[in-house]
């Protein structure tokens, strides 16, 4: 891989300029280019913000931006034109954070449902039941209690009805509920001392909640081996449905080194359709490894920070500070209080969550990765961890000279104004999910009261306060972009990143709202900062990528509540149309 050193550029947000030509000094009115689209809005996101008319395509690259008499004449006898017939154009969009390579393979046996109640949910248990040989397990991959209508888990007693002889196992990432039949094929009973197992505590009996420490103890069947050119063909029509939503990048949050081969496979077996770049989580256990012994490792890995081409490039070095929102795992400011007892289960007095490691413990993980070449990230969902993060990036900026842009922060879900200034002031990125606002503000806001939910997801003063704030869904389970468990439409994250408006259609702190085109630059300019690529994506400019869409509606005109609902009727890449039509719905 070749490492790419690319400037910085700060992003200005103003009005709409009227249409201005914009050209490539080496290139010569009479170079005719391969293929111009006008009469269109184009969006650009340039740096005045520029609404122009035309674009000119030539080898990939975009050539010429502006008035349609002004790129028409870089046409020649075997130009294609275009007639965007007054559609609207945005530069392609990028999903700053998903998880393609599993995602892909989540419904490869069956669909998956997404329930919305308890008893869809059983309903679901239920029909698995029928469908399988007593003593199979059951397991849905994602499944997130909180999101349910009555922000519950299904019961031991519900499981135990709706599946009697099969094991049952509803995997919520940092906690899971399981039946009692899971129990006794693990050989788990209430004599079984383990903190993550969660009790009743009127009765000391284990209630069917699980912690992830505790997932350890189950005995659930391995997972089924694919080959590589089979899981190729899943990826790349995973892919297909990312540009259908306007994707033409897609960051993966995280990969093992010895993972990324599948994307050098999908290569090899034809051109691929969205540019990749890939997290690496950290080869070694943090904490837990000395420092000499971390950066052996990462020498021996033998890429870095920036390695890649065109199509594939190396992100940042990943751990994990702590669990997540949803399971009451996530490390926060404070107890997470009463009510999360009644949802979590968790009884534990004063409890904040789970911290993984300590500041200085990471540190050294960010200190020896800033030697080896890396820039440094870390799963992190609660203000504990968000603080812990910025505190240790305060160490090691106190020590030595960092590049502005090296440290960011996935999900953190809660800044107050302390962390948004000391995160402006270190330059770090929050690469957010606003899809977790669209789905769990209600939850947060009945579990930690009207006054800490002022912390959660508040866009408007991140960005007044100098953030730069950077969009993404972590998409994991199920195909359909609206129906996924994280949902990965784009549109429906910057609707609510807008409106402020949720799933159960509750406004939540609406003065934190962002305008358009702010929620616009989420998704393009500040992805493509976030990974130093601002010179060759996020916006429509001469001798960028030619990467764009066409959207069926004028994103800054027709109302608030149907930017949710925008369909992509075309994705460019690398200057080819990679998408036209509809959208592919479950």
């Amino acid at each position: 891989m070749t490492k790419t050193s690319l400037t910085r550029r700060s992003f200005l947000a103003s009005s709409a300029a009227a249409p201005v030509i914009l050209t490539t000094a080496c290139e010569k009115m009479t170079d005719a280019t391969d293929t111009i689209y006008f009469n269109g809005k184009i969006l650009t996101l340039d740096n005045a913000d520029s609404v122009a008319e035309a674009v000119a395509i030539k080898d990939g690259r975009i050539l010429a931006v502006g008035a349609d008499r002004d790129v028409l004449t870089f046409a020649g006898p075997d130009t294609e034109r275009i007639d965007l017939q007054g559609k609207t154009v945005l530069p392609g969009l990028i999903e700053g954070h998903a998880h393609p390579e599993n995602a892909s393979l989540s419904e490869r046996d069956a669909p998956l449902p997404n329930p919305r109640t308890v008893g869809e949910c059983l309903a679901w248990v239920r029909d698995q039941a029928v469908l399988t040989t007593p003593g199979e397990w059951i397991v849905h991959p994602k499944l997130f209690p909180t999101r349910l209508k009555e922000m519950r888990p299904p019961s031991l007693s519900e499981l135990d009805h709706a599946a009697p002889d099969n094991p049952v196992f509803l995997n919520a990432s940092y906690g899971a509920v399981v039946n009692s039949a899971a129990f006794r094929v693990s050989g788990i009973s209430d004599k079984t001392e383990h903190p993550g197992l969660l009790r009743n505590p009127s009765t000391g009996k284990l209630n069917g909640k699980l912690i992830h420490t505790a997932f350890k103890l189950l005995k659930r069947p391995a997972s089924e081996k694919i080959s590589t050119d089979e899981h190729v063909g899943y990826i790349r029509e995973m892919h297909r449905r990312y540009n259908s939503v306007g994707f033409t990048t897609v960051v993966s949050g995280g990969l093992r080194t010895d993972a990324i081969s599948v994307y050098d496979a999908l290569r090899e077996s034809g051109p691929p359709t969205v540019r990749v770049i890939v997290n690496i989580y950290a080869p070694f256990s943090v904490p837990g490894t000395p420092p000499d012994e971390m950066k052996k490792k990462l020498d021996d890995i033998g890429f870095s920070s920036g390695d890649g081409d065109d199509w594939l490039r190396i992100g940042s070095l990943k751990t994990t500070v702590d669990g997540g929102i949803l399971t009451g795992t996530a490390y926060m400011r404070e107890p997470w209080g009463e009510t999360a007892r009644e949802v979590y289960g968790i009884q534990e007095t004063g409890y904040r969550g789970i911290p993984r490691m300590s500041a200085d413990e990471y540190a050294d993980f960010v200190r020896t990765a800033n030697d080896a070449g890396w820039r440094t990230t870390a799963h992190c969902t609660g203000g504990g961890g968000v603080d812990l993060m910025l505190d240790a990036y305060e160490t090691v900026s106190a020590e030595r000279e960092i590049t502005p842009g090296s440290f960011t922060i996935i999900h953190g879900n809660f800044y107050t104004p302390d962390a948004m200034r000391r995160a402006a002031h270190l330059g770090v990125t929050a690469e957010s999910q606003p899809a977790w606002f669209y789905k769990d503000a209600d939850a947060m806001r009945y579990i930690l009261g009207d006054s800490r939910i002022r912390t959660f997801h508040p866009y408007r003063s991140m960005i007044d306060n100098g953030v730069l704030v950077s969009a993404g869904s972590d998409h994991m389970v199920i195909l359909d972009d609206r129906e996924a468990i994280n949902p990965y439409s784009p549109w429906v994250a910057m609707g609510a990143m807008i409106t402020r408006t949720t799933e159960r259609g509750s406004v939540i702190v609406k003065e934190e709202a962002i305008s358009r085109l702010e929620a616009l630059c989420c998704y393009t300019v500040n992805n493509a900062r976030a990974y130093f690529e601002e010179d060759i994506k996020g916006s429509i400019e001469p001798g960028k990528y030619a990467d764009m869409i066409v959207i069926d509606r004028d994103y800054l005109a027709c109302p608030e509540e149907e930017i949710e609902g925008i369909e992509v009727v075309k994705t460019i890449v690398d200057g080819k149309v990679v998408f036209e039509g509809k959208v592919q719905r479950s």
